[in-house]
């Protein structure tokens, strides 16, 4: 049943989408607004939390609440991606690991990373929650826990994945070493080497890491930069090769920031299940939508218990934290026994400040927050690559994460462009690292927007720009 507050904010929406509240506009106060629609002001304030939650509106100090800047812009956006279609053993991750390495100069700009910035994480918060945590627990956070985890934290977790219309449990949860943990054990539970992992494309380097250190091989899927993978060439993909597990990033994938409807997922799960198919759900970034409501997971359809779902609090608390979890189904105990025999327990003192900072509300206003710096920080990239960078360029507008996908014009080498931008002091991530050979993308590159907005991060952006027309008029010649 729907809150008072939620029928409240879906009006104050319905408002500013018809143009009564324009981007920018102060929108009438708390008890102004209680006394408009004749609610209560606890019920007017939570209605505008919400909204500043996703995004759409902002609240200034001392002045009130603003309707966000952020919208959708008319800009070119890719299309869906057209992968090799046949299996392929994952290659060259060697020299992603250069490219990373490189990235790690503090007087770098660094567009090229998937971890944000230390200015988006909530630092003083973990100082504080550390403090505490060390005062309470004393001896305990330098002991080691139980397998499964901290079962304060795995409770904390559950109550959120139930919250996603998952039936799960604390027992059902395994603390990993972050998300990548997660899904290794993930694969290792029902894959062995050789098996084909059928993968989005463009996906995750880290992801097609992963997929190697297995032994495995990468079957790249066309992905649609707003629908996300493409169910029909996913058929017919089955019916053509013995996969034996998906990997799939549901929600604001990375690179692409594409995410699945409800109807998708629902379709995608029922889909796997019909062929016995299990699917690896790695959701690191679902926490993190722009929009009203926090979108679904597949797992929520899951009646098999196949879709092994993994997620980690690395994007948004604290990737240092190296915080993780993964709901594996019915292969719990293939998990566990993996657990025990890789790395056992992980570290206590940072599964403590994560389950207390969900305990005591701190991530979610944490997230209120940071959601409306990355909607913000999403539109100002995605207009400054509008701007600057050549005539026939597209650009991805995701409504969560903080990773802009932009396509060159064809003459453009990537490669090359990563090579003269990181002799200027900027890193990016060029596209051939988003594909299992590396022979895919190559006019492609990978923005982070996680990084806080200023002068010099504009010039930046200028003068890669200029440096991908300068290799545009070399290509064409």
């Amino acid at each position: 049943m729907k809150h008072l507050y939620e029928t409240v904010a879906e009006n104050i929406l319905a408002h500013i989408e018809q143009g009564v509240y324009r981007s920018g506009e102060r929108l009438p106060g708390i008890r102004r607004l209680s006394q408009q629609l004749n609610v209560s002001v606890s019920t007017a304030l939570e209605a505008y939390r919400l909204l500043e939650d996703q995004g759409r509106i902002q609240a200034r100090a001392r002045s009130g609440y603003y309707v966000s800047t952020v919208h959708r812009l008319a800009i070119t956006e890719p299309d869906m991606s057209d992968p090799s279609a046949i299996p392929s053993r994952v290659t060259g991750q060697s020299l992603t690991r250069q490219i990373l390495l490189a990235a790690k100069d503090p007087y770098q700009i660094n567009l090229g990373s998937s971890v944000p910035s230390p200015a988006f994480l909530p630092t003083r918060v973990l100082q504080q929650a550390t403090q505490k945590v060390v005062r309470l627990f004393e001896k305990r956070c330098f002991d080691t826990d139980e397998l499964l985890g901290n079962q304060e934290l795995r409770r904390q977790i559950a109550k959120r994945m139930v919250e996603l219309n998952c039936a799960v449990n604390p027992d059902d949860i395994v603390i990993t070493h972050g998300a990548r943990d997660a899904v290794r054990l993930a694969l290792l539970a029902i894959c062995k080497p050789g098996d084909v992992i059928a993968i989005e494309s463009p996906t995750f380097y880290g992801l097609l890491q992963v997929i190697e250190s297995c032994g495995m091989e990468a079957l790249e899927i066309p992905t649609h930069p707003r629908e996300g993978v493409s169910l029909e060439a996913l058929q017919m993909a089955i019916e053509q090769w013995p996969i034996k597990a998906c990997l799939f990033i549901s929600n604001y994938n990375n690179p692409l920031g594409s995410s699945m409807s409800d109807e998708r997922k629902k379709t995608l799960v029922a889909l796997l299940e019909k062929n016995g198919i299990p699917l690896v759900e790695d959701d690191v970034y679902g926490d993190l939508g722009f929009g009203l409501k926090r979108p679904s997971v597949a797992k929520a359809w899951s009646q098999q218990g196949e879709v092994l779902y993994c997620s980690s609090f690395a994007k948004t608390l604290s990737p240092g934290l190296r915080v993780g979890w993964l709901v594996p189904g019915r292969h719990m105990k293939k998990v566990e026994n993996l657990k025990y025999m890789l790395h056992q327990a992980t570290p206590t003192l940072n599964q403590l400040i994560v389950a207390h900072l969900l305990e005591q509300g701190g991530y979610d206003r944490y997230l209120r927050h940071v959601r409306q710096e990355y909607a913000q920080s999403v539109t100002r990239m995605v207009k400054a690559v509008s701007l600057f960078f050549p005539a026939g360029t597209k650009v991805t507008q995701p409504e969560g994460g903080f990773a802009l996908w932009v396509e060159l014009p064809e003459s453009v080498d990537a490669m090359e462009l990563h090579r003269c931008a990181s002799l200027e002091g900027i890193i990016i991530a060029p596209g051939p690292l988003f594909s299992a050979t590396q022979k895919k993308y190559g006019n492609f590159i990978r923005l982070s927007c996680a990084v806080p907005w200023n002068d010099r991060l504009e010039r930046a952006l200028k003068k890669l720009g200029d440096m991908a027309g300068d290799l545009m008029g070399e290509g064409i010649r």
